[in-house]
């Protein structure tokens, strides 16, 4: 798409969610170098001149784009940025396949400080969520907020198995493939939101199919390995920062989840210092792609409440 088609698809993306902005602009596109490493992000400015940022972390197999339209209609009050992690979107892959907490820990610490976040609200979905839970665990003395979209440190591995498989390494013929297969794995979309998602979502390859954008060794590597072990290391972990997380924090889960139940999310929010938890209808785990406008009718408010 030429930059034109860019703002025509973003703005009935927009259209469709049932959200008018005042202005249908793209972000800015940049990289910078955290320890030899290329980390890519969108950062959507400020019109408005407040020194007041939103930064935003993807989930696994996803990438920046995912937070498009939400970044779109917060952009005139507050400046938003988005990461795309190592591994996925436009970000250099991991040599050695290191996608652990740690790294992308150390990634996000030194974007920040690249970037000058001062006291940002974090936002983080499904893997950014994981990794923004670490990460506030460390810094939340230097953030305004935490915001943790569909994950806690406990999910239901049925949920986290499906988004496993879905985002493996096929090799199909065409995009439209890939859409059929969208469409199937998350009914909730609309396919005209789905297909400009895959738009930045997927790559060709030398012989002509098409496959992931992200490295998706990271999946492949996850083959044949205990996952119920490796969840219960990763809940022991993030059960241990959790009382570190000073912010005040929102959990948020999609209605129609299949990753973290409601009793998980309550549980998450209520063993937080200062955690409250908010449910978005019409909304399974990617809740800022299924319903966008139901994530900032909970995400404004709260940002509102802690003084942003």
């Amino acid at each position: 798409m030429d930059t034109a088609e860019e703002i025509e698809q973003l703005r009935l993306v927009a259209e469709i969610s049932g959200l008018t902005p005042p202005r249908v602009v793209l972000p800015e596109s940049g990289d910078l170098i955290v320890d030899r490493f290329r980390l890519h992000y969108l950062d959507w400015g400020n019109p408005g001149g407040t020194a007041a940022t939103i930064f935003f972390l993807h989930g696994g197999g996803l990438n920046a784009h995912t937070w498009d339209v939400v970044c779109l209609a917060l952009r005139e009050r507050y400046r938003c940025v988005a990461l795309d992690q190592r591994g996925h979107g436009d970000s250099e892959w991991s040599p050695g396949c290191d996608y652990g907490m740690e790294s992308h820990l150390r990634d996000i610490e030194g974007f920040a400080a690249q970037m000058k976040l001062r006291r940002p609200v974090v936002v983080g979905q499904s893997m950014g969520g994981i990794n923004a839970i670490n990460y506030a665990a460390r810094h939340s003395e230097e953030m305004a907020g935490l915001v943790v979209v569909d994950v806690g440190p406990e999910i239901l591995p049925a949920g986290g198995a499906r988004i496993r498989d879905f985002i493996a390494a096929p090799q199909l013929d065409s995009p439209e493939d890939f859409l059929k297969r969208a469409t199937q794995f998350n009914p909730l979309r609309d396919p005209r939101i789905l297909r400009r998602s895959l738009y930045y979502n997927l790559r060709r390859l030398p012989n002509g199919k098409w496959t992931w954008k992200h490295d998706t060794r990271r999946i492949a590597e996850a083959q044949g390995v205990d996952t119920a072990a490796m969840a219960a290391r990763r809940a022991q972990e993030l059960w241990q920062a959790v009382p570190k997380i000073k912010c005040p924090t929102l959990v948020v889960r999609g209605v129609l989840s299949d990753v973290i139940s409601d009793e998980q999310a309550e549980k998450f929010a209520r063993a937080l210092p200062n955690g409250r938890l908010a449910r978005v209808e019409r909304a399974g785990h990617n809740v800022q792609g299924d319903n966008p406008a139901g994530l900032l009718g909970v995400l404004v408010p709260f940002v509102e409440e802690i003084g942003l």
